[in-house]
């Protein structure tokens, strides 16, 4: 073989390496690329695998609106009418508004054509037909599960949005901020002050049953309250369930915290609104009561009902402990 052959030879076998060589990376970049714009994260069902940064998103779950709109994520569509007008979201006109879950308007997800759907709460329901309607969707749900611990259902939420959206510093920093304020609560109530969970609701009074009632029932778990009244199969009703106002007084709590549920949906500020301030104070049977005597009623944000977000707990949770605290340095100079 002549020194021109061997020098062919050589270069085709170069040339042949190097197409081999071009041919298999590809595969390996496009896996690179697959793998970096994925995430998978464990929702309410269970590990879901999230198209990173998601470029259509939907949200419907009340618990995630405020902490999205505190990141800036945009919405393509989402449960508008469900939001307090506390939300910036309610005044953008580009997002598609899928209604309410009692009148929602499901099929205009299709014009959002969502890579995520954050649904869950008053939604949950409608999971199977998001599925239906934008099958190209990741669905995740992070509301807080029943017969879970609440705080730590909170805190899974908010951890699972800021992996999704690049925002881990934020949601360990919003974690943070509600396990300080849990720990203020706790440190300043003493269990020898009882406690009433109340919802007052189209002017009526409604009862929170401890541990399985609505928004408040949750906090005679998480920082060990002593109920001023236990009513057997106390029920999760969104307007609380039904007490008299004698039966209030008779249980005497030293502490009274309050939704004002009208306050956080549409009715808030109409024509008929009756704020909850007013109805406790125009209860003639409750002003002997020692929570009212004593200044000891706690109101929670007035958007509560519609903004279940871990920003909402942690504000008022700080609101709580510092009503604590001022009676406890009260008590110390009395003393």
């Amino acid at each position: 073989m002549n020194a021109s052959r061997l020098y062919r030879g050589a270069v085709l076998g170069t040339l042949a390496a190097l197409a081999l060589t071009a041919c298999s990376s590809d595969p390996a970049t496009e896996a690179t690329d697959d793998t970096a714009a994925t995430v998978t994260v464990e929702d309410n069902f269970g590990p879901q695998t999230v198209t990173v940064p998601p470029q259509s998103v939907v949200a419907t779950d009340n618990s995630t609106f405020e902490t999205l709109d505190t990141w800036g994520i945009p919405l393509a569509a989402g449960a508008v009418t469900l939001m307090p007008n506390t939300i910036s979201y309610t005044e953008d006109e580009s997002i598609i508004d899928l209604g309410s879950h009692r009148e929602p308007n499901l099929e205009a997800i299709v014009a959002a054509d969502p890579d995520l759907i954050i649904n869950g709460g008053r939604f949950a329901q409608f999971r199977e037909q998001f599925q239906d309607l934008a099958p190209d969707a990741a669905i995740v749900e992070v509301s807080p599960r029943d017969g879970e611990s609440f705080d730590a259902e909170l805190k899974r939420g908010v951890t699972v949005l800021g992996e999704i959206f690049d925002k881990e510093t934020e949601a360990q920093a919003l974690s943070d901020a509600f396990d300080e304020s849990i720990a203020r609560v706790q440190a300043a109530y003493s269990p020898d002050q009882s406690v009433m969970g109340l919802i007052v609701s189209g002017g009526q009074i409604g009862y929170v049953a401890p541990s399985t009632g609505r928004t408040i029932g949750p906090m005679f778990d998480i920082f060990g309250l002593t109920p001023a009244l236990d009513v057997p199969e106390g029920t999760d009703d969104h307007q609380g369930d039904d007490i008299s106002v004698e039966a209030i007084a008779a249980s005497n709590p030293g502490l009274i915290i309050i939704m004002d549920r009208d306050g956080g949906t549409s009715t808030g500020g109409g024509p008929d609104y009756i704020p909850a301030t007013t109805v406790i104070e125009q209860s003639q049977a409750l002003q002997n009561v020692a929570a009212v005597q004593e200044g000891n009623i706690i109101y929670l944000p007035t958007d509560t009902y519609t903004n279940e977000s871990i920003q909402t707990y942690t504000e008022f949770f700080n609101s709580l402990a510092d009503l604590l605290e001022k009676q406890n340095t009260q008590g110390e100079a009395n003393n």
